[in-house]
């Protein structure tokens, strides 16, 4: 007995020591870190594509909102840790580059952007044309029922109803929130319609997943998001989600890449750049992942045919504006109305 005790007493402790040296063992390949909000299909499936064509390159993506990318890359300014940020709105790019977190780089393609889709400086460019909608649950929400415009969301029948992704770890929901506060005649008259919401909202989920599980499981039967990550979560996913283009306009926000300052690794992450953002990788997001391509010179009849005929009213924002303005409101919307939309309302004069 005495042996057989021994005997497993000296087998654990090399076992671990087993374990750790597997788990510590060293990957030769150069790493790559990408921060971006485009969804573990759409980021999986280029790693393994780069990878196959860059074997030395060990790319590691962290899936999040553009918000949290913008957050993280200033947190970690003195020493960054992702060489690339893909995906975001243009405000949140605009003022990532006034703060000099972001490099210069005119990518090859850079001739296809227009301007106003891209930094003047060459901090980022867009790569995505990105409508905001109005995304339901087409089981529980016929369409007959569904919302066509934003105003509609106000009505009493989706008391309870709504289920919004937290605005603020957000670009895409910061720029529906900017854009709702200057649809009004002024900034207070868009917190009074944003505290009108408010009341409708049932919850604030913490990120798109829990979003969409939410809006899948008939806790709420209606958001706002954007249409590309709604017609994946639909088409791809099979989530009974359908949505609507908002009738009075929408914003269009430019999706945006760049490079992070003094990031590690910069070669490796401008063969990525390049890699995501050849016409073959846009005309192949676009039918895959339902991306539209900022890019001008795409062959538009390779585009899949919903994007070619889509009617989408394009809502006048003021960019500079929002990127000055937005940080502002959202800290005003998220201190004052989160969760308090009727005492919001109670304190103004209005019911």
């Amino acid at each position: 007995m005495p042996v057989a005790s021994s005997s497993k007493v000296s087998f654990f402790p090399a076992l671990i020591c087993l374990l750790l040296v597997a788990g510590c063992s060293s990957d030769s390949r150069e790493p790559l870190v990408v921060y971006s909000p485009h969804g573990k299909e759409m980021l999986t499936e280029y790693e393994m594509t780069f990878e196959a064509a860059h074997p030395d390159i060990n790319v590691q993506w962290i899936d999040m909102g553009g918000q949290d990318a913008y957050d993280r890359i200033r947190t970690e300014r003195n020493n960054p840790v992702a060489s690339l940020w893909w995906g975001g709105d243009s405000p949140t790019f605009s003022r990532a580059a006034a703060e000099g977190l972001l490099a210069t780089y005119v990518p090859s393609w850079a001739d296809g952007i227009p301007e106003g889709a891209k930094d003047p400086s060459g901090m980022w460019f867009a790569t995505y044309l990105t409508p905001e909608v109005l995304l339901f649950n087409s089981r529980t929400v016929s369409e007959s029922e569904k919302p066509l415009d934003w105003d509609d969301l106000l009505d009493e029948r989706w008391k309870d109803r709504i289920i919004v992704r937290y605005p603020l770890a957000s670009s895409t929901m910061r720029t529906i929130w900017g854009a709702l506060i200057m649809r009004q005649e002024s900034v207070e008259k868009g917190y009074e319609w944003l505290a009108r919401l408010d009341l409708n909202t049932k919850t604030y989920a913490a990120d798109p997943t829990q979003l969409y599980l939410k809006i899948a499981r008939e806790e709420g039967a209606v958001s706002l998001w954007n249409m590309p990550d709604t017609y994946i979560q639909g088409e791809t996913n099979g989530y009974p989600f359908g949505f609507s283009i908002p009738s009075s306009g929408t914003p269009v926000l430019h999706d945006g890449i760049a490079l992070v300052a003094n990031g590690p690794a910069t070669e490796a992450a401008k063969l990525f750049y390049e890699f995501v953002t050849t016409s073959d990788a846009l005309i192949h997001q676009a039918n895959t992942y339902y991306r539209i391509p900022a890019r001008t010179d795409v062959d538009s009849t390779a585009l899949p045919q919903w994007m070619r005929e889509s009617d989408i009213r394009k809502m006048e924002v003021d960019w500079v504006r929002l990127t000055a303005e937005g940080p502002d409101w959202m800290q005003y919307w998220d201190e004052n109305i989160k969760g308090r939309g009727k005492e919001y309302l109670e304190s103004i004069g209005e019911k």
